[in-house]
């Protein structure tokens, strides 16, 4: 099924829904949550999942696992996608907070024949294949660490929030104390408590998964730039140890 919108077929009695969607630039999917698991694979364009408790970068030719139930919003930035809705009952493997995962040849080629499968008609036995096969390798999938936590307490979740829409690099520890209302050692440590990182260690992370839609259309030495590294091969390396990948590793195959 092609542009169809979830609340239309939810009701089938069907274990797997097959939608492939196409979003203009920059669409944001507000807050919502279904109660399907969903797959959520970006064909083209990158992502950017949030939940209560944590943030997702899907470059191209990945994917997000959502977990049924979880309250999440999207940001599409140029993306076409290929989603499947799956009843819980028959992925009792999935996992219980979303994931980015790599998404190989067979799966990609997978979730394009399923976009043509519309399950409001009678399945074929082709079809029912497809869909089985997909479930298959999908619960095989690697994960791929582009994630953030979100702090749960106020004040820290708004700052986060704030910038992960706007990584400014000249913002410190200094600036986000006074906004919230703290001493710089008071909020150091509370921060620490309750994301399990420095405020700084956190601004980093959330700055190197900027980079991560930058690529599409830059290259290394000019995101090294933006992002206030001195040179490329230092902005290379901490991307890749951070995520476990170099920045080349996660252009658009």
């Amino acid at each position: 099924m092609r542009n169809v919108m979830l609340a239309e077929v939810d009701a089938l009695p069907v274990p797997v829904l097959p939608i492939a969607t196409s979003y203009p630039p920059g669409h944001l999917l507000l807050w919502h949550e279904h109660r399907r698991a969903q797959l959520l694979y970006a064909a083209t364009g990158t992502m950017l999942v949030e939940t209560d408790h944590g943030a997702w970068t899907v470059p191209g030719e990945r994917a997000a696992l959502i977990p049924p139930g979880t309250r999440h919003q999207v940001r599409m930035l140029d993306v076409e996608t290929n989603s499947l809705y799956v009843d819980p009952a028959v992925v009792t493997w999935w996992p219980d907070e979303c994931r980015v995962v790599e998404v190989g040849p067979l799966l990609r080629e997978l979730l394009l024949a399923a976009s043509d499968i519309d399950p409001r008609d009678a399945l074929s036995e082709r079809d029912g294949a497809v869909l089985e096969l997909v479930l298959h390798e999908a619960s095989r999938l690697r994960e791929v660490p582009l994630h953030i936590p979100i702090p749960r307490a106020a004040p820290f979740t708004e700052l986060c929030r704030r910038y992960l829409a706007d990584p400014d690099l000249a913002v410190g520890n200094v600036v986000w104390a006074r906004d919230a209302g703290m001493s710089e050692r008071t909020f150091s440590r509370r921060f620490r408590e309750d994301v399990g990182m420095s405020p700084g260690a956190w601004r980093s992370r959330a700055r190197l998964l900027s980079a991560v839609p930058m690529l599409r259309h830059q290259n290394v030495s000019e995101v090294a730039g933006r992002l206030g590294y001195a040179t490329p091969a230092a902005f290379s390396y901490a991307f890749t140890r951070a995520f476990r990948s170099p920045p080349s590793s996660l252009r658009t195959r």
